[in-house]
């Protein structure tokens, strides 16, 4: 067993220790959607409001106080991605309007008849913005296979999709259904040897993987706060040359560089606030004061580990759950290829009935396709999807076992 104190972690977060009807604790299986946030967040978002509420570029305290404090949470983010400089970070509402405006401004830099590659992995946020790019500019789609035994991707058939018109590769770094971690490094080596740009979803290995946007070596990434314990909302990281050069859509009075001209209209500094606690709150689990890059790296080595043990122990409870079956990897041996997200079938019973009835146990799980429409389609749960339970460095063992216990009651 890994020499983690949960308890210690679970009571910095105020929704973790507030009981249900009857009295009992509530379990968030439901993280893949949106984790919980610890009082760190909430005060930082609260303390915005109290002291430096104003918009950007005044003369007076609190306009100077809130530009000084993205500053500080641009360069904190520079660092949780391993940036080349804080200017290659722009904040927006969530990863899909940012990939939208993204794939907008890469548009206008094509002709017809260039080529995207897409995955059958992938979250239709990194999906629909380029079908729609593709439908309004005369562009072709080629996509990306997955092996349906253990979901990854079919490597081959991304080198099969490449070609001297290819001009952009869309992939995910962690499915959102399946937890598989895709060689992202591996693919932007493939992608920009055929003379394309790559582009990463990290939005689910953001609060499991440590990111490295140089050691990845793509192009641009995008992730949410509110998937790694903070507020609702995006980041895009891009390359500097690319984030100055490419026609971004902004108002005229806006900054025209980096990354400003990336940011429309007057960003939501409140939760900006709450994104940098939520990146000291993970940097913290090192046990260092400040979170650097060191930090980090340490802090997620440390729940990298625990929540290892996590996913292995809820795939054996529901191995041994009869009449269900797991989608993705299952070998304890492969662990490190996987984040403890894990979805699966039953023979007999509905996604949606099976989350009903661990709703009435107070256990929150998903159902349906979790906006993964095509890896569902391609698993043949294209109409009623999947149960997805997915785990964080929250969760406890104790917890699972209650899943168990709920399922057996079936």
């Amino acid at each position: 067993m890994v020499d983690y104190d949960v308890q210690a972690v679970r009571a910095r977060f105020p929704s973790l220790n507030a009981p249900v009807e009857g009295g009992e604790l509530p379990i968030f299986f439901d993280n893949p959607a949106g984790t919980q946030v610890p009082a760190s967040v909430i005060d930082a978002v609260r303390d915005y409001y109290l002291h430096m509420n104003a918009n950007s570029g005044g003369a007076f305290a609190t306009s100077k106080a809130s530009d000084a404090m993205v500053a500080e949470v641009r360069s904190i983010a520079a660092s949780f991605l391993n940036a080349a400089r804080p200017q290659e970070i722009a904040f927006g509402p969530n990863m899909t309007t940012l990939n939208f405006g993204l794939s907008r401004a890469l548009g206008r830099t094509l002709s017809a008849g260039d080529e995207l590659v897409l995955t059958r992995m992938d979250h239709d946020a990194n999906v629909a913005p380029w079908l729609r790019l593709a439908a309004d500019n005369g562009l072709t789609v080629r996509w990306v296979d997955i092996r349906t035994d253990d979901c990854t991707l079919d490597l081959d058939s991304l080198e099969a999709a490449l070609t001297e018109r290819t001009r952009i590769v869309a992939t995910v770094h962690a499915s959102n259904a399946a937890g598989t971690i895709n060689p992202v490094g591996r693919i932007a080596q493939m992608v920009h040897a055929a003379g394309a740009l790559h582009v990463v979803d990290a939005v689910q290995s953001a609060p499991h993987v440590l990111l490295d946007v140089q050691a990845i070596g793509c192009d641009f990434l995008l992730c949410s706060a509110y998937k790694f314990f903070g507020p609702h909302a995006g980041i895009l990281w891009g390359r500097y040359e690319l984030m100055e050069s490419l026609p971004a859509y902004k108002v005229r009075p806006a900054k025209d560089k980096p990354p400003y001209r990336w940011e429309t209209g007057t960003p939501a500094f409140e939760l900006i606030a709450g994104v940098g606690a939520a990146l000291r709150y993970i940097a913290s689990l090192s046990g260092e004061a400040e979170p650097t890059r060191a930090a980090f790296e340490q802090a997620y080595a440390t729940l990298g580990a625990y929540e290892s043990e996590l996913a292995q122990h809820l795939i054996e409870v529901l191995q041994r759950t009869p009449q269900t079956q797991i989608a993705g990897i299952t070998d304890p041996a492969r662990s490190s290829e996987r984040v403890p997200t894990v979805i699966f079938a039953h023979e007999r019973l509905s996604p949606l009935a099976i989350a009903e009835h661990l709703a009435r146990h107070h256990i929150y799980v998903w159902d349906g396709n979790y906006y993964a429409q095509e890896i569902m389609e391609r698993l043949g749960h294209g109409e009623d999807g999947m149960v997805r339970v997915g785990l964080a460095h929250y969760n406890t063992h104790d917890e699972i076992d209650r899943l168990e216990a709920a399922l057996q009651a079936l």
